[in-house]
């Protein structure tokens, strides 16, 4: 059985990992750059390998607060492999601590474009739309650089590459969230926002209302409507897993949304789970007895259960 050399890249990569995660963010960074040196000495400088080298060099620079190489690894990163999360995200942090607002905007939006439930990038989005209405004035957006048009291949990618790692994330930062007791200021944010999200519903316009109730519940999360409305807005894209993530967080915070057993109830019968969305509408007729649509969507469940 083949070993794995002791100066290979993947070992080196790996003990970089361990010295980053070690706190040890000069010494990480100086494996990374030896793991990059052996491919490119050996002629193997994988795209997606090398993107990540970079990517976690700059990761290091980042935490050094040295933003300008941070900039220039992620670049190199995104040359790489373009639209890539990781390196858009540090190098929209970096430009943000160098103040350089336009640019860290514009790759915020370009992380929404690929996964519009980021957190961090949309607090980031809120962070530069102050910062630029003070510094530019209203006419703000007329002055920035073009937003790149992610592809649809990007966004399948980072779908089918980092489903686990997104759901971890999404997992620790609902978590911080919850132990955030909001502001009134944030309470009234948050409600400014799912309005703007409603009235994109009603043009249908269901991909930017997401990015408005998302927007709003990273200023309060607890309001269950939000989460519903939310719901309703991926059941049109036909996002039916989330649809039920998102009804299942709003029965969390109010058992009898009548609209979010409805929803999960109608997502659990397009996945086919015909079990759960009956069990939905029993409970939700057990709340209002002659909700119509809920009876029609009974007898069609009953129907793929017998």
């Amino acid at each position: 059985m083949a070993t794995t050399p002791p100066d290979s890249a993947e070992r080196l990569r790996a003990a970089g990992n361990q010295s980053f995660r070690n706190g040890q963010f000069a010494e990480a960074a100086a494996l990374y750059s030896r793991a990059l040196q052996v491919m490119q000495e050996q002629g193997s400088l994988d795209p997606k390998e090398g993107s990540v080298l970079y990517s976690n060099r700059a990761a290091c620079h980042l935490k050094d607060g040295n933003c300008r190489d941070c900039i220039k690894d992620c670049t190199l990163a995104l040359a790489l492999v373009p639209f890539s999360m990781k390196p858009l995200l540090r190098r929209a942090s970096a430009y943000e601590a160098l103040e350089k607002y336009p640019l860290a905007y514009v790759d915020y939006k370009t992380v929404l474009q690929i996964d519009d439930s980021v957190k961090s990038a949309l607090e980031g989005v809120n962070r530069m739309t102050r910062a630029l209405m003070d510094s530019l004035g209203p006419e703000w957006r007329l002055k920035l650089p073009s937003i790149p048009l992610v592809p649809i291949s990007a966004q399948k990618r980072w779908d089918s590459e980092n489903h686990k790692e997104t759901a971890k994330s999404k997992s620790k930062e609902t978590t911080a969230a919850k132990s955030r007791v909001p502001s009134s200021g944030d309470v009234e944010r948050a409600r400014v926002l799912k309005e703007e999200g409603n009235e994109l519903v009603k043009k249908g316009n269901h991909k930017k209302a997401i990015e408005k109730y998302s927007e709003s519940l990273s200023f309060s999360n607890l309001e269950s409507v939000t989460y519903s409305n939310r719901a309703l807005c991926y059941l049109a894209l036909k996002q039916y897993k989330e649809a039920v993530r998102d009804c299942t967080e709003a029965l969390q915070l109010d058992g009898k949304n009548v609209k979010a057993f409805y929803r999960r109830a109608q997502a659990y019968k397009a996945l086919k789970d015909y079990k759960s969305s009956f069990a939905d509408i029993n409970s939700l007729l057990k709340i209002e007895p002659r909700n119509g649509p809920a009876q029609k969507l009974q007898q069609e469940v009953n129907q793929n259960l017998n």
